[in-house]
């Protein structure tokens, strides 16, 4: 209409000949010509023929005299009179009703007044007025609608403000329409509908009462829908299509049986559990059992569509249903779970509402197969969203699936902490980057309008708990989950969204917890009128039971038949539960590498030394400029990089940029996939890494070396990742779950920053392996050192790595030749820091080498990336070589050792102070220097092979972390176990040193106990200890004082040299 009046008011003229200005000089009758034949017709019989149309009726007669099929209908049949002589004033006739409007076209009598009998006056303002408040009612509806929606099956919804849709009436309300509101006279007048609705299906024009009345159905009823935010016409169309369209909601006969059925199996387990097991907590899905055929409707749409795996992350409640109703784990296995049986696996294991699985299985619907994962996770909700992530888009690149059309993602969530946790955002900013999008998420909110005992109002300023999504123009469904056909409408709209666009979209089920936090919850302390209403409310499965009886479609007969056949069901599988001795925690496990364990010997390491040529190829060609050099420009500071790289290819030494990238192209080469990602890895935070070169001139031209090294070698991702570390860290993980012949590593920008991704580290990363039986190869690289630069630029923490590490500090293990590798099979990661090139480019390779998988927690270096000494040989990388978990001192103490008076034993960057030290201080024949670099597992072997080749040396540990940091409370309890043997207890504190403790209840001597392992370690005649030198305790990981930092590190040096 808008357009229309737009066309109407525009000036112009045909071709010199103007039609309706001859019609209108005429006083008595206007000649028209056109074929060289005369036709007249009275033109003030014509009123409409105003100023305003008169060009625009210019344009319609030159169409007409071209093709007369190129004009609408009705300018068709007045022309057509006009030439034919027809009679004053009837030369418009009204075309016949359906007739189709072209693109771009305007039908006559959409000139006049609508309202006008008789096509007379001028074009009336009201008209023109009245159909653009249809549009914005439209629009208001689509953008508002869900405001007034009927979505909480409680009627307390606090986002529900306003009345319900029973209510109204019909009625609009001024929420939700505010001044577009027309007069209850127009409810009757006819409005065409503007091409942003598609409430009318082929109907063209409605009533405003039908036009109301239809949108009610589609935005006010139990679905509200957030969607005119997202910056795209095409799929806000789509979305109105999918909603709007007449009769797109009504499901057959069968497909209500389905839902019947699914509901039933959902609501029976959880009266079976509640049954056998009243006082075990099992955070059931009472009150939402409607997310159980929410889940199959998405899966099922999703196989249909192509999708072949799934991967799904969810918080504890309704866990169990989950497994046994989606994923259709045995029951048997799950009953099991609630006995207390002993486990047949190694593991501490975990809760049952934590565990995870992997079923293959034909989707009986589709006649499909279909692959689900659950992913295991920690009462922490939410830390499971970016693992899920990362396990897909593994899932998606092996497959060979860069669209994502058959590895998907589903997540579910809590209400209060899909508002609460920020990974939730950090997550859905990973959606749509290139290197870490899945290509569309379905979120599934469990909504239970309450969190543990908090109600909405306290736990979220936005109106809804899905506003997050919103920044990713995810679409939102609200839906009520009483009403189980509108949930199935929206699952299957959001898997079709999924399939079509590749984006996230959130389905927001609307429910409540008909429990307390918990089976042994009493929610009555705090929501006392909430669960007073939820006591008188009927079950969903009972409400749509009843309604589908109502409606003939099952009897109540066949209603209690699909009852107590499931019932059967699960009392079958808790018989033979009962039979069970054992639990397995490999039962649960989430990603399982099929093929990876078997045949190897589990304490066989390949080896990582590799032929020079090899290192020489790797070197040359990450030291070259791209083989179109001449073309593409390089940056002058790179071109010098480059050639120094090349020099020290041609003299046989790698810096540490050179042993990484030696590392990666070496596994590349052996066709193993290696991933980099983190805050700017590409060049790397300190400018040394330089793996991805950028055309100077050009946008977007990049070149990666590493990915051109051979034509057959292995795919190299080098990823700058989003400013998480929590996210991505996460993500990482996941995606090194999925294989185990990839190397996964993720760089921290500083180490420091690795605490904001504390959550993962503690719950998936150092106890995954106990809790849920799952390895990962995964490497954190976290710059570390003190160097000046401040408290939150020097230490990565390493005492919090030592300190999760489960090795015993009291145990020496045999000494046996497969003594390292058993310690790494033994402990939960490994955390090292290195001090040279050819170790971390050996510890890198052992990753892949091990015959199993462990995290690797491996401090980087600062300064050390362009130090002079921290250069390696090829001689220690070439074949037969391997890393070196203790580098002793090579120089003149080797000489006497017997006349050496101390020995110091240090990690990582400061062995390049002490040594300085040394060397100013001519002590090179006095004192030894010995580098710890893989610190756990601790290598007990080689620390007591040092401390014995120098008998009469102080034995003292140097770092520059503070006493509370750093290793030393780590290693100090295990150099004593090393030196004297295995004990039982560590020693009192010295006379000087006596505690409150002591001083309070007297101290005691230690007692010393001789088990077997004091039989292969027996303690020296005389206790040697082990003494501290470094900076004192302090609650800052560093001075940010560069003077303060200076004479610290002078103190820990002369400290270190006095003898």
């Amino acid at each position: 209409m808008h357009r229309a009046c737009t066309s109407l008011s525009q000036a112009g003229s045909v071709g010199g000949r103007h039609f309706t200005k001859w019609l209108l000089k005429s006083s008595g009758r206007a000649m028209v010509s056109s074929t060289n034949q005369r036709h007249s017709t009275k033109v003030g019989a014509e009123p409409f023929l105003n100023g305003t149309s008169a060009v625009y009726m210019e344009e319609m007669y030159k169409s007409w005299c071209i093709d007369p099929k190129s004009v609408h209908v009705s300018w068709q049949i007045f022309f057509s009179n006009c030439e034919n002589d027809v009679p004053p004033g009837s030369a418009h006739q009204a075309p016949p009703l359906g007739t189709h409007v072209g693109r771009n076209l305007t039908p006559m009598f959409n000139l006049s007044p609508a309202t006008s009998p008789a096509l007379g006056g001028y074009l009336d303002d009201k008209l023109i007025d009245d159909h653009l408040a249809v549009q914005a009612i439209i629009r208001s509806y689509q953008a508002r609608g869900h405001l007034v929606a009927e979505l909480d099956p409680l009627g307390i919804m606090y986002a529900d403000l306003h009345s319900t849709y029973t209510d109204r009436k019909g009625q609009p309300p001024e929420s939700v329409v505010r001044n577009y509101m027309l007069e209850e006279a127009d409810m009757d007048r006819i409005f065409k509908l503007p091409s942003t609705t598609f409430i009318g299906g082929k109907e063209k024009s409605l009533s405003l009462r039908e036009i109301l009345r239809r949108l009610e159905n589609a935005y006010c009823r139990h679905i509200g829908v957030e969607f005119m935010f997202i910056n795209s016409l095409e799929q806000c169309n789509w979305i109105r299509q999918k909603l709007e369209s007449p009769g797109i909601t009504e499901l057959t006969n069968d497909e209500k049986r389905l839902i019947l059925a699914r509901l039933t199996r959902a609501t029976g387990f959880e009266a079976f559990l509640a049954r056998k097991w009243s006082s075990e907590k099992r955070f059931g899905l009472e009150g939402c059992e409607i997310l159980i055929p929410a889940m199959k409707q998405v899966i099922d749409k999703s196989t249909e569509l192509g999708v072949e795996s799934i991967v799904m992350g969810m918080p504890h409640r309704g866990r169990l249903n989950v497994l046994a109703n989606v994923c259709r784990k045995p029951l048997e296995q799950i009953f099991t779970q609630f006995a207390a049986l002993e486990s047949a696996d190694d593991g501490s294991g975990d809760v049952k509402y934590h565990l995870g699985t992997y079923i293959e299985r034909l989707n009986r619907v589709t006649n499909k197969n279909i692959r689900l994962a659950v992913v295991a996770n920690p009462s922490h909700l939410e830390a499971v969203d970016p693992v899920v992530q990362g396990k897909t888009r593994a899932e998606q690149f092996y497959r060979g699936d860069g669209e994502g059309k058959k590895v998907m993602s589903i997540i579910l969530h809590g209400d209060a902490a899909f508002a609460g946790q920020g990974i939730v955002y950090e997550t859905f900013h990973l959606s749509d980057l290139p290197d870490y999008t899945t290509h569309g998420t379905i979120h599934i909110v469990a909504n239970n309008q309450i969190g543990f005992t908090t109600d909405p109002r306290h736990s979220r300023s936005s109106p809804y708990c899905t506003d997050v999504a919103r920044v990713v123009n995810a679409p939102i469904f609200h839906v009520n989950s009483d009403d189980p056909e509108s949930v199935m409408h929206v699952c299957k709209i959001a898997a079709e969204w999924r399939a079509t666009f590749h984006k996230d979209v959130v389905i927001d089920i609307v429910c409540y917890r008909r429990n307390g936090h918990n089976e042994i919850d009493e929610p009555m302390f705090t929501q006392p009128l909430m669960y007073r209403k939820i006591k008188n409310t009927k079950p969903a499965l009972d409400k749509y039971a009843e309604k589908l009886t109502s409606e003939g479609v099952v009897t109540p007969e066949e209603v209690k038949d699909v009852r107590d056949k499931y019932e059967s069901i699960c009392e079958a599988s808790y018989q033979n539960a009962r039979k069970e001795t054992h639990i397995k925690y490999k039962d649960w496990l989430d990603s399982p590498w099929s093929g990876f364990f078997e045949g190897k010997d589990p304490l066989q390491v390949s080896p990582t030394g590799v032929k020079e040529d090899t290192l020489v190829h790797i070197g040359k060609r990450f030291s070259s400029p791209p083989p179109n050099a001449a073309e593409f420009v390089i940056h002058k500071g790179i071109e010098r990089i480059l050639r120094a790289r090349m020099e020290m290819v041609d003299s046989r030494q790698v810096d540490w940029a050179l042993g990484e990238a030696m590392a990666f192209g070496s596994l590349l080469k052996e066709g193993v996939h290696v991933r980099l990602s983190g805050q700017d890895v590409e060049r790397g935070t300190f400018s040394h890494r330089h793996h991805v070169l950028h055309h100077q001139s050009v946008d977007k031209a990049t070149y990666k070396p590493l990915c051109h090294l051979y034509p057959d070698q292995g795919p190299y991702f080098v990823c700058n990742s989003s400013l998480s570390e929590f996210g991505v860290l996460g993500f990482e993980l996941g995606y090194s779950m999925t294989n185990p012949n990839a190397l996964v590593c993720w760089e921290a920008q500083f180490g420091d920053f690795n605490n904001t991704a504390q959550c993962i580290i503690d719950q998936f990363i150092s106890s995954g392996q106990a809790k849920w039986v799952r390895q990962s190869g995964l490497v954190m690289l976290q710059p570390h050192g003190l160097e000046g630069m401040g408290p939150e630029h020097s230490s990565a923490r390493l005492e919090r790595f030592l300190q999760m590490s489960s090795d015993d500090p009291d145990y020496f293990p045999p000494e046996s030749e497969e003594f390292a590798v058993r310690q790494l099979h033994d402990i939960n990661w490994i955390v090292a820091n290195c001090s040279t090139p050819a170790n971390v480019f050996h510890i890198l390779r052992r990753q892949i080498a091990l015959p199993f998988r462990k995290p690797l927690i491996l401090m980087t270096p600062k300064s050390l990336l362009r130090h002079p000494e921290a250069r390696s040989s090829f001689d220690e990388m070439i074949e037969n070589t391997e890393f070196l978990r203790v580098i002793p001192d090579d120089g003149p103490v080797n000489n006497n050792p017997e006349s050496v008076k101390k020995v110091i034993f240090c990690s990582g960057k400061v062995f390049y102070d002490l040594r300085k030290a040394r060397k100013e201080k001519q002590l090179d024949e006095s004192i030894a220097i010995a580098r710890v670099e893989q610190i756990s597992p601790f290598p007990y072997d080689l620390v007591k092979k040092q401390c014995m080749k120098y008998p009469n040396a102080e034995v003292c540990w140097a770092q520059e972390e503070h006493k509370n940091q750093g290793s030393w409370t780590y290693v100090q309890p295990r150099f004593q176990t090393a030196l004297n043997g295995t004990r039982d207890v560590e020693p009192g504190p010295a006379p000087e040193q006596t505690s409150l403790f002591s001083k309070l209840f007297g101290s005691r001597k230690p007692q010393l106990k001789e088990p077997e392992s004091l039989l292969l370690h027996p303690p020296t005649p005389t206790l040697r200890t082990i003494s501290y030198v470094g900076r004192p305790t302090a609650a800052s990981p560093a001075t940010g004082s560069k003077m303060q930092h200076l004479r610290e590190l002078a103190a820990l040096l002369d400290d270190a040299m006095s003898l």
